[in-house]
């Protein structure tokens, strides 16, 4: 079934959600109208002096990359979503322009003292995370403002990096590093057993390897580190292990269980866990924070089939006994609004021309349209392997005369007389079931 709908009186006061059915019954007799589109929020005409006394709670599963949401009301989940963060872009923008503007230092300048202090505030998280804590808090203002939320259950997740790469870890252990005591070499020699890991050759002179060779992205991590003889160090090269070892499926099995896993998505949660209850207290005095074996523990026993949003509905105690109203999730990916930038640089980092070698006009503004908005719109005729017919599409270049959409994988071109209306503004995220 679908998701519950939201619903605001006249004045803007957070009521009880609806189901679909009476929200169209409402529309139908001129009661209610919509007041957006995504995530579904109507507008009573009147305003509502005896607000229902229904108890919701806003259920929040954190991740690296995705964000699940579940609003409980009793026992029933109404309202199911999940959010693709962008936080990876993010950093790779930023290192790419980190890199244009190292560029430029070296062309132009010669090296001078910094201006002004550059130490990093107490609270300071790398933009990428930040993104996350902010969308989060963007999210959960949005389902107070449409909803009488209570409470606010968080799965508040603490990976133990060093468990990860050691499960045998204990005690003192945790204030020891992987390399206390060692040099680089001498833990890859206690590590890999002194043999050269695929061809067991002993005795002779061994030569650091990287698991995933440094030309196709690996890093000098110790987890990417092992031993090799001479021989097989040149005969691997720049190959992917996998391909190296395509004959070997056991040896390579034995590799990759040994190495450890990618800790990367685990810092990220690590690094925001805090930051995310401590702002969700200021949007509510009841904040409970639940361990994820718990969410777990009570996906398993209910059967329920795991994704982001159905994690969120598990958390906490009030997730042990819950019945899944919802069968879809609204998914909404975070888009941003676009890039700030007057001048795009090119490869090498220097400020973009155009064909005639003159440089890039500011780009036009149009009133009308802009990218990101939803709109549903007619074809007249087929165009590019799309069919004539009304679609609904997310606007991806704004145009003199109209706009341009995405379908099917082709970009078509519409007038704006072919406009129906405007589904949804643009407000950074895309939308889909």
């Amino acid at each position: 079934m679908e998701n519950f709908v939201f619903q605001i009186d006249k004045n803007g006061v957070p009521l009880g959600m609806l189901h679909p059915a009476k929200a169209r019954k409402l529309q139908n007799k001129g009661k209610a109208a919509t007041f957006r589109q995504y995530p579904y929020v109507l507008i009573r005409s009147i305003a509502i002096t005896d607000p229902t006394n229904e108890a919701y709670i806003l259920k929040i599963d954190p991740g690296s990359k995705w964000t699940g949401f579940a609003i409980q009301c009793g026992s029933n989940i109404v309202f199911r979503m999940e959010l693709k963060h962008r936080g990876s872009i993010i950093s790779d923008e930023l290192t790419k322009r980190a890199g244009f503007r190292r560029g430029r230092r070296e062309r132009n300048t010669r090296y001078r003292k910094k201006r002004f202090d550059r130490s990093k505030p107490k609270d300071w998280l790398a933009p990428s995370l930040r993104h996350r804590l902010k969308t989060v808090e963007t999210w959960i203002a949005k389902f107070c403002r449409w909803c009488p939320i209570v409470a606010i259950e968080i799965e508040q997740v603490r990976f133990d990096t060093q468990k990860l790469d050691n499960p045998e870890i204990s005690g003192i252990e945790y204030q020891q590093g992987a390399l206390q005591g060692y040099e680089v070499r001498e833990y890859l020699l206690e590590k890999w057993g002194r043999q050269c890991v695929y061809c067991g050759a002993t005795d002779t002179r061994l030569e650091i390897e990287h698991i995933k060779p440094k030309s196709r992205g690996g890093s000098n991590r110790v987890g990417n580190l092992t031993l090799a003889c001479h021989s097989c160090n040149q005969k691997k090269g720049s190959q992917e292990v996998k391909d190296f070892l395509s004959g070997k499926p056991d040896l390579l099995s034995r590799i990759l269980k040994k190495a450890p896993q990618p800790l990367k998505d685990a810092s990220a949660v690590n690094s925001t866990r805090y930051a995310i209850a401590k702002m969700a207290k200021r949007y509510s005095d009841t904040v409970k924070c639940w361990t994820g074996g718990r969410t777990k523990f009570n996906r398993c026993s209910q059967g329920i089939e795991k994704s982001h949003s159905a994690d969120a509905a598990c958390v906490g105690e009030s997730g042990a006994n819950i019945r899944m109203l919802v069968t879809r999730a609204l998914l909404v990916e975070s888009k941003g609004h676009g890039s700030r930038q007057v001048r795009r640089c090119n490869s090498s980092g220097f400020p973009a021309l155009n064909k005639q070698g003159q440089p890039i006009k500011p780009k036009a503004v149009y009133t009308h349209c802009s990218s990101g908005d939803i709109v549903k719109f007619k074809l007249d005729k087929d165009r590019k392997a799309v069919k004539a017919g009304t679609y609904t599409a997310r606007v991806k270049t704004p145009t003199p005369k109209g706009f341009e959409v995405k379908l099917n994988g082709f970009r078509v071109s519409s007038a704006m007389e072919s406009l129906v209306r405007f589904v949804h503004r643009n407000d950074g995220y895309s939308y889909e079931f």
